[in-house]
Protein backbone atom coordinates (compact mmCIF):
# COMPACT_ATOMS: atom_id res chain seq x y z
CA UNK A 1 0.00 0.00 0.00
CA UNK A 2 1.25 3.44 -0.80
CA UNK A 3 1.66 6.21 1.72
CA UNK A 4 -1.61 7.93 2.65
CA UNK A 5 -3.74 5.15 1.17
CA UNK A 6 -6.11 3.68 3.71
CA UNK A 7 -6.30 -0.17 3.66
CA UNK A 8 -9.50 -1.74 2.60
CA UNK A 9 -11.66 -3.85 4.87
CA UNK A 10 -10.52 -7.07 3.19
CA UNK A 11 -6.88 -6.13 3.65
CA UNK A 12 -7.41 -5.37 7.35
CA UNK A 13 -9.24 -8.67 7.80
CA UNK A 14 -6.40 -10.56 6.14
CA UNK A 15 -3.87 -8.78 8.37
CA UNK A 16 -5.83 -9.61 11.52
CA UNK A 17 -6.17 -13.24 10.43
CA UNK A 18 -2.43 -13.49 9.79
CA UNK A 19 -1.67 -11.97 13.18
CA UNK A 20 -4.15 -14.36 14.83
CA UNK A 21 -2.39 -17.31 13.20
CA UNK A 22 0.96 -15.94 14.32
CA UNK A 23 -0.36 -15.41 17.86
CA UNK A 24 -1.75 -18.95 18.04
CA UNK A 25 1.58 -20.31 16.79
CA UNK A 26 3.42 -18.24 19.42
CA UNK A 27 1.12 -19.51 22.14
CA UNK A 28 1.73 -23.10 21.07
CA UNK A 29 5.47 -22.48 21.09
CA UNK A 30 5.29 -20.84 24.53
CA UNK A 31 3.27 -23.79 25.89
CA UNK A 32 5.79 -26.25 24.42
CA UNK A 33 8.70 -24.28 25.90
CA UNK A 34 7.01 -24.13 29.27
CA UNK A 35 6.48 -27.89 29.20
CA UNK A 36 10.11 -28.37 28.22
CA UNK A 37 11.30 -26.08 31.02
CA UNK A 38 9.09 -27.92 33.51
CA UNK A 39 10.48 -31.27 32.31
CA UNK A 40 14.06 -30.00 32.58
CA UNK A 41 13.43 -28.55 36.04
CA UNK A 42 11.93 -31.85 37.10
CA UNK A 43 14.94 -33.73 35.77
CA UNK A 44 17.31 -31.38 37.58
CA UNK A 45 15.26 -31.73 40.75
CA UNK A 46 15.12 -35.52 40.61
CA UNK A 47 16.92 -37.10 43.53
CA UNK A 48 16.69 -40.05 45.88
CA UNK A 49 13.90 -38.36 47.83
CA UNK A 50 11.40 -38.04 44.99
CA UNK A 51 12.30 -40.91 42.65
CA UNK A 52 13.73 -44.42 42.61
CA UNK A 53 17.27 -43.12 42.16
CA UNK A 54 19.75 -44.35 44.79
CA UNK A 55 21.27 -41.74 47.16
CA UNK A 56 24.68 -42.21 45.52
CA UNK A 57 23.30 -40.71 42.28
CA UNK A 58 22.26 -37.39 43.83
CA UNK A 59 24.09 -34.84 41.70
CA UNK A 60 23.64 -31.13 42.26
CA UNK A 61 22.16 -31.10 45.73
CA UNK A 62 21.50 -33.79 48.26
CA UNK A 63 18.01 -33.60 49.76
CA UNK A 64 17.68 -33.33 53.50
CA UNK A 65 16.87 -36.70 55.06
CA UNK A 66 13.10 -37.03 55.16
CA UNK A 67 11.02 -40.11 55.81
CA UNK A 68 7.92 -40.75 53.72
CA UNK A 69 6.24 -42.40 56.70
CA UNK A 70 3.61 -40.36 58.48
CA UNK A 71 3.73 -39.34 62.12
CA UNK A 72 2.92 -42.09 64.61
CA UNK A 73 2.83 -40.00 67.77
CA UNK A 74 5.62 -42.06 69.34
CA UNK A 75 8.65 -40.47 70.93
CA UNK A 76 12.09 -41.12 69.50
CA UNK A 77 14.25 -43.87 70.94
CA UNK A 78 13.35 -47.08 72.77
CA UNK A 79 9.61 -47.68 73.04
CA UNK A 80 7.94 -48.73 76.33
CA UNK A 81 7.94 -52.50 76.64
CA UNK A 82 10.59 -53.04 73.97
CA UNK A 83 13.42 -55.35 75.10
CA UNK A 84 16.62 -53.54 75.98
CA UNK A 85 20.19 -54.60 75.30
CA UNK A 86 23.08 -54.13 77.70
CA UNK A 87 26.19 -55.93 78.94
CA UNK A 88 25.27 -57.85 82.08
CA UNK A 89 27.26 -59.76 84.70
CA UNK A 90 27.47 -63.52 84.20
CA UNK A 91 27.04 -66.01 87.03
CA UNK A 92 29.97 -68.27 86.11
CA UNK A 93 32.97 -66.26 84.89
CA UNK A 94 35.87 -68.16 83.33
CA UNK A 95 38.48 -66.56 85.60
CA UNK A 96 38.19 -64.94 89.02
CA UNK A 97 40.84 -62.53 90.32
CA UNK A 98 40.53 -61.27 93.93
CA UNK A 99 41.70 -57.80 94.82
CA UNK A 100 42.03 -56.72 98.48
CA UNK A 101 43.16 -53.34 99.82
CA UNK A 102 46.39 -53.42 101.83
CA UNK A 103 45.71 -50.33 103.93
CA UNK A 104 42.82 -48.20 105.16
CA UNK A 105 42.04 -45.30 102.84
CA UNK A 106 40.83 -43.35 105.88
CA UNK A 107 43.57 -43.53 108.53
CA UNK A 108 46.23 -45.58 106.75
CA UNK A 109 46.14 -48.53 109.20
CA UNK A 110 46.78 -52.03 107.93
CA UNK A 111 43.85 -54.25 107.01
CA UNK A 112 43.37 -57.99 107.49
CA UNK A 113 41.48 -60.22 105.04
CA UNK A 114 39.34 -61.47 107.90
CA UNK A 115 37.83 -58.00 108.34
CA UNK A 116 35.41 -58.49 105.48
CA UNK A 117 32.76 -55.83 104.81
CA UNK A 118 31.40 -56.98 101.46
CA UNK A 119 32.50 -57.22 97.83
CA UNK A 120 31.91 -55.43 94.54
CA UNK A 121 31.90 -57.49 91.33
CA UNK A 122 33.27 -56.12 88.06
CA UNK A 123 33.66 -58.26 84.96
CA UNK A 124 35.75 -57.60 81.87
CA UNK A 125 34.62 -59.37 78.68
CA UNK A 126 37.57 -59.82 76.36
CA UNK A 127 39.01 -62.17 73.76
CA UNK A 128 41.83 -64.54 74.57
CA UNK A 129 44.88 -64.56 72.30
CA UNK A 130 43.77 -66.26 69.09
CA UNK A 131 46.00 -68.89 67.54
CA UNK A 132 45.22 -71.67 65.06
CA UNK A 133 44.86 -75.21 66.33
CA UNK A 134 46.38 -78.01 64.25
CA UNK A 135 44.81 -81.46 64.38
CA UNK A 136 46.80 -84.32 62.86
CA UNK A 137 44.83 -87.23 61.47
CA UNK A 138 46.97 -90.37 61.28
CA UNK A 139 45.52 -92.76 58.75
CA UNK A 140 46.81 -96.13 59.83
CA UNK A 141 47.39 -98.85 57.28
CA UNK A 142 46.82 -102.48 58.22
CA UNK A 143 47.78 -105.63 56.31
CA UNK A 144 45.37 -108.54 56.09
CA UNK A 145 46.86 -111.81 57.40
CA UNK A 146 45.01 -113.82 54.79
CA UNK A 147 45.33 -112.04 51.43
CA UNK A 148 48.07 -109.65 52.57
CA UNK A 149 46.09 -106.67 51.17
CA UNK A 150 46.83 -103.36 52.86
CA UNK A 151 43.80 -101.23 53.91
CA UNK A 152 44.16 -97.56 54.80
CA UNK A 153 41.78 -95.84 57.23
CA UNK A 154 39.39 -93.35 55.65
CA UNK A 155 40.20 -89.69 56.22
CA UNK A 156 37.55 -87.39 57.72
CA UNK A 157 35.71 -85.16 55.28
CA UNK A 158 37.65 -82.03 56.21
CA UNK A 159 41.08 -83.65 55.71
CA UNK A 160 41.21 -83.30 51.93
CA UNK A 161 45.01 -82.94 51.59
CA UNK A 162 48.21 -83.59 53.57
CA UNK A 163 47.83 -80.04 54.94
CA UNK A 164 44.63 -78.04 54.53
CA UNK A 165 42.46 -75.51 56.31
CA UNK A 166 39.49 -76.81 58.26
CA UNK A 167 35.78 -75.98 58.00
CA UNK A 168 35.94 -73.25 60.66
CA UNK A 169 38.59 -71.30 58.75
CA UNK A 170 36.74 -71.82 55.48
CA UNK A 171 33.43 -70.74 57.03
CA UNK A 172 35.04 -67.57 58.36
CA UNK A 173 36.53 -66.75 54.94
CA UNK A 174 33.15 -67.30 53.24
CA UNK A 175 31.45 -65.16 55.88
CA UNK A 176 33.89 -62.29 55.38
CA UNK A 177 33.58 -62.44 51.59
CA UNK A 178 29.82 -62.74 51.17
CA UNK A 179 28.32 -61.22 54.30
CA UNK A 180 30.82 -58.58 55.40
CA UNK A 181 31.75 -57.76 51.76
CA UNK A 182 35.49 -57.71 52.39
CA UNK A 183 37.59 -58.06 49.20
CA UNK A 184 39.69 -61.17 48.63
CA UNK A 185 43.09 -59.62 49.39
CA UNK A 186 41.86 -57.92 52.56
CA UNK A 187 40.20 -61.14 53.71
CA UNK A 188 43.52 -62.95 53.38
CA UNK A 189 45.25 -60.12 55.27
CA UNK A 190 42.63 -60.19 58.03
CA UNK A 191 42.99 -63.95 58.54
CA UNK A 192 46.76 -63.57 58.84
CA UNK A 193 46.65 -60.55 61.16
CA UNK A 194 43.97 -61.79 63.54
CA UNK A 195 44.38 -65.56 63.43
CA UNK A 196 47.95 -66.06 62.34
CA UNK A 197 46.84 -67.94 59.23
CA UNK A 198 49.01 -67.09 56.20
CA UNK A 199 46.35 -67.96 53.62
CA UNK A 200 46.86 -67.06 49.98
CA UNK A 201 44.52 -64.89 47.94
CA UNK A 202 44.09 -67.82 45.55
CA UNK A 203 42.78 -70.00 48.38
CA UNK A 204 40.37 -67.25 49.51
CA UNK A 205 39.13 -66.72 45.95
CA UNK A 206 38.35 -70.42 45.61
CA UNK A 207 36.44 -71.06 48.85
CA UNK A 208 33.00 -70.20 47.46
CA UNK A 209 32.71 -72.78 44.67
CA UNK A 210 32.67 -75.93 46.86
CA UNK A 211 30.26 -74.31 49.30
CA UNK A 212 27.90 -73.31 46.49
CA UNK A 213 27.94 -76.86 45.11
CA UNK A 214 26.78 -78.17 48.50
CA UNK A 215 23.85 -75.73 48.45
CA UNK A 216 22.08 -77.05 45.33
CA UNK A 217 19.49 -78.90 47.44
CA UNK A 218 19.00 -75.86 49.65
CA UNK A 219 18.37 -73.60 46.63
CA UNK A 220 15.82 -76.05 45.22
CA UNK A 221 13.95 -76.27 48.53
CA UNK A 222 13.86 -72.49 48.94
CA UNK A 223 12.47 -72.04 45.42
CA UNK A 224 9.79 -74.64 46.18
CA UNK A 225 8.85 -72.80 49.40
CA UNK A 226 8.72 -69.46 47.57
CA UNK A 227 6.31 -70.85 44.97
CA UNK A 228 4.00 -71.93 47.80
CA UNK A 229 4.20 -68.62 49.69
CA UNK A 230 0.92 -66.68 50.01
CA UNK A 231 2.80 -63.38 49.53
CA UNK A 232 6.26 -62.94 47.99
CA UNK A 233 8.37 -59.98 46.93
CA UNK A 234 10.11 -59.62 43.56
CA UNK A 235 12.57 -57.05 42.28
CA UNK A 236 15.60 -56.63 40.03
CA UNK A 237 18.66 -54.39 39.86
CA UNK A 238 21.58 -53.88 37.53
CA UNK A 239 24.88 -55.70 38.12
CA UNK A 240 28.12 -56.29 36.18
CA UNK A 241 29.13 -59.80 35.09
CA UNK A 242 31.99 -60.54 32.68
CA UNK A 243 32.31 -56.82 32.07
CA UNK A 244 28.71 -56.55 30.81
CA UNK A 245 25.48 -55.19 32.20
CA UNK A 246 23.38 -57.95 33.74
CA UNK A 247 20.33 -58.01 35.98
CA UNK A 248 20.04 -59.53 39.44
CA UNK A 249 16.57 -60.88 40.20
CA UNK A 250 15.41 -61.56 43.75
CA UNK A 251 12.43 -63.48 45.08
CA UNK A 252 11.95 -63.33 48.82
CA UNK A 253 9.74 -63.34 51.89
CA UNK A 254 10.55 -62.34 55.48
CA UNK A 255 12.02 -65.86 55.90
CA UNK A 256 13.41 -66.84 52.47
CA UNK A 257 15.76 -65.36 49.84
CA UNK A 258 16.65 -66.54 46.32
CA UNK A 259 18.81 -64.73 43.74
CA UNK A 260 19.28 -65.18 40.00
CA UNK A 261 21.79 -63.26 37.88
CA UNK A 262 20.71 -63.02 34.24
CA UNK A 263 21.63 -61.02 31.12
CA UNK A 264 17.95 -60.05 30.66
CA UNK A 265 15.58 -58.06 32.85
CA UNK A 266 12.16 -59.20 31.68
CA UNK A 267 10.18 -62.34 31.01
CA UNK A 268 13.05 -64.51 29.76
CA UNK A 269 14.87 -64.18 33.08
CA UNK A 270 11.67 -64.68 35.08
CA UNK A 271 10.98 -67.88 33.13
CA UNK A 272 14.46 -69.17 33.91
CA UNK A 273 14.11 -68.25 37.58
CA UNK A 274 11.12 -70.60 37.63
CA UNK A 275 9.39 -69.12 40.69
CA UNK A 276 6.86 -66.76 39.12
CA UNK A 277 5.89 -69.31 36.48
CA UNK A 278 4.25 -71.47 39.16
CA UNK A 279 3.51 -68.81 41.77
CA UNK A 280 -0.15 -68.40 42.76
CA UNK A 281 0.12 -66.02 45.70
CA UNK A 282 0.30 -62.22 45.75
CA UNK A 283 3.37 -60.94 43.88
CA UNK A 284 4.59 -57.64 45.34
CA UNK A 285 6.73 -55.64 42.91
CA UNK A 286 7.51 -52.14 41.65
CA UNK A 287 5.28 -52.27 38.57
CA UNK A 288 7.63 -53.59 35.87
CA UNK A 289 5.21 -54.76 33.19
CA UNK A 290 6.93 -58.13 32.74
CA UNK A 291 5.59 -59.16 36.15
CA UNK A 292 2.03 -58.75 34.90
CA UNK A 293 2.52 -61.78 32.64
CA UNK A 294 2.91 -64.07 35.66
CA UNK A 295 0.55 -65.08 38.43
CA UNK A 296 -2.94 -63.97 39.26
CA UNK A 297 -2.65 -61.36 42.00
CA UNK A 298 -0.28 -58.40 42.11
CA UNK A 299 0.46 -55.62 44.57
CA UNK A 300 2.47 -52.53 43.66
CA UNK A 301 5.05 -50.88 45.88
CA UNK A 302 3.66 -47.69 47.36
CA UNK A 303 7.06 -46.39 48.42
CA UNK A 304 7.62 -45.77 44.70
CA UNK A 305 4.25 -44.03 44.42
CA UNK A 306 4.96 -41.76 47.39
CA UNK A 307 8.29 -40.70 45.90
CA UNK A 308 6.67 -40.00 42.54
CA UNK A 309 3.88 -38.02 44.21
CA UNK A 310 6.54 -35.93 45.98
CA UNK A 311 8.08 -35.19 42.57
CA UNK A 312 4.66 -34.31 41.11
CA UNK A 313 4.01 -31.90 43.98
CA UNK A 314 7.39 -30.24 43.44
CA UNK A 315 6.77 -29.93 39.68
CA UNK A 316 3.25 -28.52 40.18
CA UNK A 317 3.20 -26.63 43.49
CA UNK A 318 -0.07 -24.96 42.49
CA UNK A 319 -1.91 -28.31 42.63
CA UNK A 320 -3.13 -29.92 45.88
CA UNK A 321 -3.92 -33.38 44.54
CA UNK A 322 -0.40 -34.88 45.03
CA UNK A 323 -0.46 -33.96 48.73
CA UNK A 324 -4.00 -35.33 49.14
CA UNK A 325 -3.09 -38.60 47.39
CA UNK A 326 -0.01 -39.01 49.60
CA UNK A 327 -1.99 -38.30 52.76
CA UNK A 328 -4.69 -40.78 51.74
CA UNK A 329 -2.16 -43.55 51.12
CA UNK A 330 -0.52 -42.86 54.48
CA UNK A 331 -3.90 -42.90 56.26
CA UNK A 332 -4.76 -46.23 54.63
CA UNK A 333 -1.41 -47.65 55.73
CA UNK A 334 -1.96 -46.43 59.29
CA UNK A 335 -5.43 -48.00 59.28
CA UNK A 336 -3.96 -51.31 58.06
CA UNK A 337 -1.40 -51.32 60.88
CA UNK A 338 -4.08 -50.49 63.44
CA UNK A 339 -6.30 -53.31 62.19
CA UNK A 340 -3.43 -55.82 62.42
CA UNK A 341 -2.52 -54.65 65.92
CA UNK A 342 -6.15 -55.08 66.96
CA UNK A 343 -6.24 -58.62 65.57
CA UNK A 344 -8.81 -57.78 62.90
CA UNK A 345 -9.09 -59.69 59.63
CA UNK A 346 -9.65 -56.47 57.63
CA UNK A 347 -9.88 -52.71 58.00
CA UNK A 348 -13.46 -51.82 59.02
CA UNK A 349 -15.53 -50.81 56.00
CA UNK A 350 -16.53 -47.43 57.47
CA UNK A 351 -12.82 -46.52 57.57
CA UNK A 352 -11.44 -48.06 54.39
CA UNK A 353 -14.25 -47.31 51.92
CA UNK A 354 -14.24 -43.48 52.29
CA UNK A 355 -10.43 -43.40 52.02
CA UNK A 356 -10.40 -45.52 48.86
CA UNK A 357 -13.15 -43.35 47.39
CA UNK A 358 -11.16 -40.20 48.19
CA UNK A 359 -8.06 -41.68 46.55
CA UNK A 360 -9.99 -42.49 43.35
CA UNK A 361 -11.50 -38.98 43.20
CA UNK A 362 -8.07 -37.42 43.76
CA UNK A 363 -6.53 -39.40 40.89
CA UNK A 364 -9.41 -38.43 38.59
CA UNK A 365 -8.92 -34.79 39.55
CA UNK A 366 -5.24 -35.05 38.69
CA UNK A 367 -6.10 -36.54 35.31
CA UNK A 368 -8.41 -33.59 34.56
CA UNK A 369 -5.64 -31.15 35.47
CA UNK A 370 -3.13 -33.05 33.32
CA UNK A 371 -4.97 -33.97 30.10
CA UNK A 372 -3.24 -36.01 27.39
CA UNK A 373 -1.01 -34.02 25.08
CA UNK A 374 -1.85 -35.16 21.58
CA UNK A 375 1.14 -36.12 19.49
CA UNK A 376 3.62 -35.57 22.30
CA UNK A 377 5.30 -37.79 24.85
CA UNK A 378 3.21 -37.73 28.02
CA UNK A 379 4.67 -36.15 31.15
CA UNK A 380 5.80 -38.24 34.09
CA UNK A 381 2.96 -36.80 36.14
CA UNK A 382 0.38 -37.89 33.57
CA UNK A 383 1.94 -41.37 33.34
CA UNK A 384 1.86 -41.68 37.15
CA UNK A 385 -1.82 -40.75 37.28
CA UNK A 386 -2.70 -43.22 34.52
CA UNK A 387 -0.94 -46.01 36.43
CA UNK A 388 -2.67 -45.09 39.68
CA UNK A 389 -6.00 -45.21 37.84
CA UNK A 390 -5.51 -48.32 35.72
CA UNK A 391 -3.84 -50.40 38.45
CA UNK A 392 -5.72 -49.00 41.42
CA UNK A 393 -6.65 -52.46 42.69
CA UNK A 394 -2.98 -53.44 42.82
CA UNK A 395 -1.97 -50.11 44.38
CA UNK A 396 -4.56 -50.43 47.16
CA UNK A 397 -4.54 -54.20 47.67
CA UNK A 398 -2.71 -53.69 50.98
CA UNK A 399 -5.84 -51.95 52.31
CA UNK A 400 -8.14 -54.81 51.25
CA UNK A 401 -5.86 -57.70 52.24
CA UNK A 402 -3.92 -57.26 55.49
CA UNK A 403 -1.44 -59.99 54.53
CA UNK A 404 -0.15 -57.71 51.77
CA UNK A 405 2.46 -55.09 52.78
CA UNK A 406 2.34 -51.41 51.85
CA UNK A 407 5.74 -51.47 50.11
CA UNK A 408 8.19 -53.79 48.41
CA UNK A 409 10.87 -52.94 50.97
CA UNK A 410 11.58 -56.60 51.71
CA UNK A 411 12.96 -57.14 48.21
CA UNK A 412 14.82 -53.83 48.26
CA UNK A 413 16.46 -54.75 51.58
CA UNK A 414 17.59 -58.07 50.14
CA UNK A 415 19.15 -56.25 47.16
CA UNK A 416 20.67 -53.33 49.05
CA UNK A 417 23.87 -55.01 50.21
CA UNK A 418 24.44 -56.52 46.77
CA UNK A 419 24.78 -52.95 45.51
CA UNK A 420 27.35 -52.36 48.26
CA UNK A 421 29.26 -55.40 46.99
CA UNK A 422 29.25 -53.92 43.47
CA UNK A 423 30.75 -50.68 44.78
CA UNK A 424 33.51 -52.67 46.48
CA UNK A 425 34.38 -55.14 43.72
CA UNK A 426 32.77 -53.63 40.62
CA UNK A 427 31.16 -56.93 39.65
CA UNK A 428 32.05 -60.55 38.94
CA UNK A 429 34.61 -61.60 36.37
CA UNK A 430 32.79 -64.82 35.45
CA UNK A 431 29.17 -65.90 35.44
CA UNK A 432 30.13 -69.01 37.40
CA UNK A 433 31.61 -66.79 40.11
CA UNK A 434 28.44 -64.67 40.17
CA UNK A 435 26.19 -67.74 40.54
CA UNK A 436 28.38 -69.16 43.33
CA UNK A 437 28.60 -65.88 45.27
CA UNK A 438 24.87 -65.21 45.03
CA UNK A 439 23.85 -68.75 45.97
CA UNK A 440 25.94 -68.52 49.12
CA UNK A 441 24.55 -65.05 49.82
CA UNK A 442 20.99 -66.36 49.47
CA UNK A 443 21.82 -69.12 51.96
CA UNK A 444 23.24 -66.60 54.45
CA UNK A 445 20.24 -64.29 54.03
CA UNK A 446 17.76 -67.11 54.66
CA UNK A 447 19.73 -68.42 57.65
CA UNK A 448 19.85 -64.95 59.17
CA UNK A 449 16.10 -64.43 58.65
CA UNK A 450 15.55 -67.55 60.76
CA UNK A 451 17.76 -66.19 63.55
CA UNK A 452 20.45 -68.85 63.18
CA UNK A 453 24.20 -68.47 63.69
CA UNK A 454 25.65 -67.69 60.27
CA UNK A 455 29.15 -69.14 60.67
CA UNK A 456 27.75 -72.36 62.20
CA UNK A 457 25.37 -72.73 59.24
CA UNK A 458 28.24 -72.13 56.82
CA UNK A 459 30.37 -74.76 58.56
CA UNK A 460 27.49 -77.23 58.18
CA UNK A 461 27.25 -76.43 54.47
CA UNK A 462 31.01 -76.84 54.02
CA UNK A 463 30.89 -80.29 55.62
CA UNK A 464 28.06 -81.32 53.26
CA UNK A 465 25.15 -80.95 55.68
CA UNK A 466 23.62 -77.51 54.97
CA UNK A 467 20.74 -76.20 57.00
CA UNK A 468 17.41 -76.53 55.19
CA UNK A 469 14.10 -74.75 55.84
CA UNK A 470 11.65 -77.47 56.76
CA UNK A 471 8.43 -75.54 57.30
CA UNK A 472 7.02 -74.17 54.04
CA UNK A 473 4.51 -72.11 56.03
CA UNK A 474 7.49 -70.09 57.30
CA UNK A 475 7.56 -68.51 53.83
Amino acid sequence: MGEGVRPSYDELAALVAAQAVELARAREEIAALRAEVAALKRRLGTNSGNSSMPPSSDRFSKPAPKSLRGRTGRKQGKQPGAPGANLSLVDNPDTIVDHAPSGCSGCGAGLRRTDRAGMIRRQVVDLPPVRPSVTEHRLHRLRCRGCRHITTAAAPAEATAPACYGPNVTALAVYLLTYQHIPVARTAQLLEDLLGLPVSTGWVAGVLNPVASHLAGFAEQVEHALRAAPVAHFDETGIRVEGKNWWLHVACTPHLTAYLPHPQRGGEAMDEFGILTRFRGVAVHDGLMSYQDFGRKHARCNAHHLRELVAAGEAHPEHAWPRIAMKTLEELNTAAHAARDAGLAAIPAHIVDPLISRFARTVNLGLLLHPPDRGRKQSKTRNLLVRLRDYQHQVLLFARDLTVPFTNNQAERDLRMIKAQLKISGGWRTRHGAYAWLRVRGYISTVRKHGLHIITALREAITGNPWLPTNIEMA
